[in-house]
């Protein structure tokens, strides 16, 4: 079986679109929602949508260990967005870690990356694609493919299942290609971002991951 290049795959999606113009009409520009965990993986993630889409981001983890976390991480988003000068509109949902905690029930002690991240992952994607769906955007898609330490493969896989559940696409992408996990951090340091140095839940936290 050959191995999906994602990134690629997003291409092809935005060249669709891009070819739209060459008729002399108005270009088309899809809606997306992008599903972001902090600024740092916006920041590496929104320059291979912008020219071609419209795109929203949506600030969504219930998964942050305080709500001290999540508004720092959510002011940070903000901040990033305009000082950037990025047109991009923002949903900030209220931190409520409730559904994180119900969904990793019995999965504590779960070695980071396992199962327990697949189920945070779905939460988190299906409550974006739940959003996308009710507000009429033509794609989903998430920031989590940009880090090195998460596996894409598991995390398109996800989106794509619950696309298909909810009736609305998901975009697949590998957002660390093509120098995008080295934009994020040149455009941290050029903007003094907050690079946090674990996922965001407890867990992570306690092991260290980033």
């Amino acid at each position: 079986m050959n191995k999906r290049n994602y990134s690629k795959e997003m291409e092809a999606v935005a060249d669709m679109y891009r070819k739209s113009s060459e008729s002399g009409d108005k270009p088309l520009r899809p809606r997306i929602l992008l599903h972001v965990c902090c600024a740092p993986c916006f920041s590496g993630s929104i320059g291979s949508l912008s020219d071609w889409a419209d795109v929203t981001a949506f600030f969504y983890n219930p998964n942050m260990n305080s709500e001290e976390e999540y508004d720092r991480r959510a002011a940070e988003l903000s901040r990033y967005i305009k000082d950037a000068e990025h047109q991009v509109k923002v949903i900030i949902r209220k931190y409520e870690p409730s559904p994180y905690y119900r969904t990793v029930r019995g999965l504590e002690n779960v070695p980071e990356g396992g199962l327990r991240c697949e189920k945070c992952f779905a939460l988190r994607l299906r409550e974006t694609a739940v959003e996308a769906k009710e507000n009429g955007f033509d794609y989903f898609a998430t920031t989590l493919t940009l880090s090195p330490l998460k596996n894409t493969v598991k995390i398109n896989n996800i989106g794509e299942i619950i696309g298909s559940d909810i009736g609305v696409r998901y975009l697949p992408t590998d957002f660390k290609k093509k120098d995008g996990f080295k934009h994020s951090l040149e455009e941290s340091e050029k903007y003094g971002l907050y690079r946090q140095d674990f996922c965001g839940c407890v867990y992570s936290m306690k092991d260290e991951i980033s």
